[in-house]
């Protein structure tokens, strides 16, 4: 015995370009206060060398360099705003 089942058509599937958008917008609002972090551990591990501040919390390693903080910071900045410019409606690169 077979049974067939009818179901009605539903709505069609619509591809839309940028549909991520209020992704990439939601990602770039949580990576700003990361990149004002990277940023504040730059300038406090700058200040520890000139002896201006306290010593800094990472006494050893790859991310006991200034130089690292301030180039990630950039990075994340970097690409906080092309998240923002695509979630505005702009193009992402």
């Amino acid at each position: 015995m077979r049974i067939r089942l009818r179901f009605e058509r539903g709505a069609r599937i619509r591809h839309r370009h940028g549909k991520n958008r209020r992704v990439a917008s939601a990602a770039a609002g949580l990576l700003a206060p990361g990149a004002v972090a990277a940023f504040l551990l730059a300038l406090w591990r700058l200040a520890a060398d000139m002896r201006y501040a306290n010593a800094f919390a990472i006494e050893a390693g790859l991310f006991s360099h200034w130089h690292v903080w301030f180039t990630i910071a950039g990075l994340l900045t970097l690409v906080c705003v092309r998240l923002n410019r695509y979630g505005r409606g702009g193009p992402l690169f």
